[in-house]
């Protein structure tokens, strides 16, 4: 690869990395098109290097597109964040019990935990960037290449669930940290079957909540 190709990598991944920050936090709204010519003019590059970044995001299911259509920013829909939150428990709980059952440590995610701990009162953004490093943490201290690959094909749609629920006041950060601490605690005194109760009512809490405020805007 050539140092040109390199530098337009680089382009693509920082336009990929600012679309999505802006999907996250809601400043492009669920549904609103974005079309390659206003998003290239937007960002001052060439529509191949907008082409890419939003085929990255369509992968990452944070945009949509059909055949000859313009991307469109993916639409939550409580069915969509239902089953985004069963896959993710689906993963987590099996491996929060790995864990368990190895008293397996994961410093990757006390220290995340800590940095969620003390982040009352900060944008959704910020908190949910210290939860999905929880998560991401636990899931990498299994040392599986692959599964830690697979979880993170759902980390935006993932993501997008965190910020929706944070952004209506749905989860008090409190109650994550404390649920957090509650889980490592199990890993640590090797209570496989507890650790993974309490993995599926953190995410189940969240689910029924956002479900429901979800259902509830329609």
């Amino acid at each position: 690869m050539s140092a040109a190709d390199l530098g337009v990598v680089s382009v693509v991944d920082a336009v990929t990395a600012d679309l999505r920050t802006r999907i996250l936090s809601g400043a492009l709204a669920s549904g609103q098109p974005l079309g390659e010519v206003d998003t290239a003019t937007h960002y001052g590059v060439a529509r191949p290097t907008v082409r890419a970044a939003i085929e990255a995001l369509v992968g990452a299911g944070l945009l949509t597109r059909g055949a000859h259509k313009s991307a469109r920013v993916a639409e939550l829909g409580a069915a969509d964040a239902a089953d985004i939150y069963s896959t993710r428990e689906r993963i987590e709980a099996e491996v929060v019990r790995e864990l368990a059952l190895r008293r397996a440590s994961a410093p990757e995610a006390e220290r995340a935990n800590a940095l969620l701990t003390d982040m009352a009162g900060e944008d959704p953004l910020t908190i949910v960037d210290a939860d999905m490093r929880f998560h991401s943490a636990l899931v990498d201290a299994v040392g599986s290449p692959r599964t830690s690959r697979v979880y993170r094909m759902l980390a935006d749609e993932v993501r997008l669930c965190m910020t929706r629920t944070q952004s209506a006041d749905l989860l008090t950060v409190a109650d994550i940290a404390h649920e957090h601490d509650r889980i490592l605690g199990a890993i640590a005194d090797g209570d496989a079957d507890g650790a993974a109760a309490i993995l599926r009512d953190h995410l189940q809490r969240a689910r029924e909540r956002l479900v429901a405020h979800l259902e509830s805007a329609v």
